[in-house]
């Protein structure tokens, strides 16, 4: 029997019932990967020579529409796009102009983008007509040699440019850097300083051990803890409980005036307050980034015109979201935790 007004499918199963999970967890945060491509192929990400998925496995942009609008449907108020990158998706403007009607309507609170910037002069300013207000962009270093070593085929000018593109279309810029051991510790305070003074916030992000990358994870891992620390001998950090829905922990620098956010799955999970799941350009839905556990939404979307299967296949995952993920780095367990690579389930 389904709550008054609200449909039910073909087993009398509410298929507009909110989705919470066994621990109680509301999730009201989706992350969509739209493509497994990505322009740039970071050294903690991907390795160098990457095999893509063949067309036929991902998702169209109008079977895209359909699962958000099914998440949508079930009481998800935060979509965040990503990749891959996203923006190298042709005709990925479609998807987004579709899903503002979700803005327009009110049922959707926020519809974001996590992009590596390549395509933000592009794209910036159609962005912000579809109602995107804020967007993550992944700037690891502001030293242009080191920034193309890192990215192996990234331009930090033009990543730069795109940065500039959206602040002046009025969207909020949340620059992303991973904290990478020996590679950009010693700038960080830097960034910071770069970040605040142009009005950006900056997170940065533990490194994972998802995907083979060519390289061993216990050269690249810093914990934050310890960058903490540092940043504490330089800067006054005072935590904030300001949250914009994903996992970062943020300090208010008070020299600057600006937000830090810290994203720890390595040294502090942030299970217990997870509201998020994730699902892969092939329609491939992981309740857990750091578990391989997962569901074909893929099979339900093309399996009926309705999306009474699609939801129920939803319901039957998120009744199998675990507590937390279980992410280990050290020269003993050199494999990855996870196989699949980041730029499959999205960042």
């Amino acid at each position: 029997m389904g709550f008054p007004g609200h449909p039910t499918g073909q087993d009398g199963l509410d298929t507009r019932a909110p989705l919470i999970d066994p621990f109680g967890r509301s999730v009201t945060y989706l992350r969509v990967s739209v493509t497994d491509r990505c322009d740039f192929r970071c050294v903690y990400c991907m390795a160098e020579n990457m095999t893509f998925l063949p067309k036929k496995d991902i998702l169209s942009l109008e079977e895209l529409d359909r699962l958000c609008s099914a998440f949508i449907d079930k009481g998800v108020d935060k979509l965040r796009i990503t990749g891959g990158e996203p923006l190298v998706r042709k005709n990925i403007m479609t998807l987004f102009h579709d899903l503002s009607r979700h803005l327009a309507s009110g049922r959707l609170k926020e519809l974001t983008l996590t992009t590596n910037g390549s395509q933000l002069a592009r794209y910036a300013d159609e962005l912000a007509d579809c109602g995107v207000k804020r967007i993550n962009v992944s700037i690891d270093t502001l030293d242009a040699d080191k920034f193309h070593q890192i990215t192996r085929w990234g331009h930090l000018d033009k990543v730069l440019e795109g940065v500039e593109a959206a602040k002046r279309a009025g969207i909020q810029v949340k620059i992303n850097a991973v904290a990478l051991k020996d590679v950009n510790e010693h700038e960080i305070p830097d960034m910071i300083r770069w970040a605040h003074g142009e009005g950006h916030d900056l997170t940065l992000i533990e490194t994972m051990p998802l995907g083979d990358i060519e390289g061993d994870r216990t050269d690249q891992y810093l914990p934050l803890s310890r960058v903490r620390a540092d940043l504490m001998d330089r800067f006054t950090l005072t935590d904030i409980p300001y949250k914009t829905g994903g996992p970062a922990r943020y300090v208010e620098v008070e020299e600057t005036g600006g937000r830090l956010g810290f994203i720890t799955p390595m040294t502090h999970n942030f299970c217990e307050s997870c509201n998020r799941v994730r699902v892969t350009c092939t329609g491939t839905l992981f309740m857990c980034l750091g578990q391989e556990d997962a569901a074909d939404l893929r099979a339900a979307l093309r399996a009926s015109e309705s999306d009474d299967l699609l939801k129920l296949a939803i319901d039957e995952a998120i009744s199998r979201k675990p507590k937390g993920h279980d992410f280990i780095i050290d020269r003993v367990r050199k494999a990855p935790a996870v196989s699949r690579h980041m730029s499959m389930t999205g960042g």
